[in-house]
């Protein structure tokens, strides 16, 4: 398997806005074979002072493969699910942050 993970840094006073971005959007994951889990994670407040607060975010996805995600990365149900993106760029500090890991050992109760 394979997680898929895009880090944010949310300038202060924009997580509301954030949130709400995601809680509305159409991911589209659901169309896309080899999709498993969806998960938006909300981390730490980090004051850094002045324009450099922020809040971090993580979108994690799971997949039964590495080719699986990389076939999604092509799809329109992802150009759909990214349409307009790039507007929304002033609550953001930077691009986000993209780190992939394939699953070596897993442990569940």
């Amino acid at each position: 398997m394979y997680i898929a993970m895009n880090r944010f840094r949310v300038k202060s006073g924009c997580e509301e806005e954030f949130e709400t971005i995601w809680k509305n959007r159409d991911r589209r994951l659901s169309e896309v074979p080899g999709f498993i889990e969806f998960k938006l994670l909300k981390g730490e407040e980090v004051k850094e002072g002045g324009d450099e607060d922020h809040a971090l975010y993580a979108s994690h996805t799971l997949w039964n493969s590495y080719d699986d995600f990389v076939a999604w990365t092509k799809s329109e149900a992802f150009k759909a699910a990214h349409k307009g993106a790039g507007d929304r760029k002033p609550i953001y500090l930077g691009s986000p942050h993209f780190e992939g890991f394939d699953i070596l050992l897993t442990e569940s109760k």
